[in-house]
């Protein structure tokens, strides 16, 4: 087992040449923000006081948004219901500099995660969703598979809400075109995502395919024997505490420690970590290069609440931390 914990210093690329096309499962997340100081006097439940709300984009959404604030070009094909959650996720991406191509589909809603959070601490969400129409579902194909001819990379963003229903005919068609795909998958069946360049599973969802590991030599096993099965070039498994690590097919594994100084909220850690990578793969880097800087991402964004967006400023900033420590 060969296992190799940054070997060399950060280094932070020119993202500007990159073009990324994310395809997947996107979704508004909307944040109400207030405070509570009483129980209800109808059920025993909380009563918050409302004093401000935001919308952020989710899911695909978020990946799209992160690779675009590194600075990459990004595509973004997703399906949106026809209502104001839609336009308003078409919004909020064009703010952020992604060429959104949303599909709006009028037999579903737009995927809404709604949070209520008080004094930093999330009280209830609550899910609007319903999967897009097999029509939509083909609209999405034809138009991903066009994208490919101008695009270095491919995102495939699954959030198990129907939108890569079609996963297999878009990597068979970025293989076609010799353009990377890089999975954040969903579910214990990832034979969904056979033939990609490489899967960014959680502990969790890894252990759900591959089984549970009792050492890190038999993680390592269980990666190959998944890298095998699904003939994949690589595999990137983010342990939360215990850091990211990056199996491939020539069974070696690169282990990057976690980060972060301290975690508020964990949500939207993979969106960071799939974008920064994928980013890193257009610009033809790879392996430990990518890992790195992936990681230092991940520690930036998992100290903030929410779904965020990781800027090159705050890479920076980041690692001057690190640094001074």
């Amino acid at each position: 087992m060969s296992d190799t914990r940054d070997p060399a210093p950060v280094e932070i690329p020119d993202f500007a040449p990159a073009r990324v096309l994310v395809v997947g499962d996107a979704m508004l997340d909307r944040y109400w923000f207030g405070a509570v100081d009483r129980i209800s006097p109808e059920a025993p439940v909380p009563v918050m006081a409302v004093d401000a709300t935001e919308d952020r984009a989710g899911g695909a959404a978020n990946v799209a948004v992160n690779v675009a604030a590194l600075g990459a070009r990004c595509t973004l094909i997703a399906a949106v219901g026809d209502d104001d959650s839609g336009r308003s996720l078409a919004t909020l991406l064009a703010e952020r500099g992604v060429d959104q191509r949303l599909i709006a589909d009028a037999t579903m809603p737009t995927t809404l995660k709604l949070r209520m959070l008080a004094q930093n601490q999330q009280l209830m969400r609550a899910d609007f969703e319903r999967k897009a129409s097999e029509s939509t579902l083909d609209t999405m194909t034809s138009k991903a598979i066009e994208e490919l001819a101008h695009v270095d990379v491919l995102i495939l963003s699954d959030y198990g809400k129907g939108g890569l229903g079609h996963s297999l005919d878009f990597i068979e068609a970025a293989k076609a075109r010799s353009v990377p795909v890089i999975v954040d998958p969903k579910g214990d069946d990832f034979s969904r995502y056979r033939g990609a360049t490489m899967i960014t599973p959680n502990l969790k969802e890894f252990e759900a395919v591959a089984g549970r590991s009792d050492s890190e030599a038999d993680m390592l096993e269980r990666a190959q024997r998944l890298l095998d099965e699904l003939d994949l070039e690589s595999l990137m498994v983010t342990r939360s505490a215990a850091g990211i690590s990056l199996f491939t097919r020539d069974g070696k594994v690169h282990a990057s420690p976690s980060r972060a100084r301290e975690v508020f909220d964990v949500s939207g850690a993979g969106d960071t970590v799939i974008a920064t990578v994928a980013a890193m793969h257009a610009l033809g880097i790879t392996g430990e290069r990518a890992l790195s800087l992936a990681n230092v991402a991940a520690g930036v964004v998992v100290s903030r609440i929410g779904t965020a967006a990781v800027t090159i400023e705050d890479i920076q900033n980041a690692l001057s931390r690190e640094a001074g420590s």
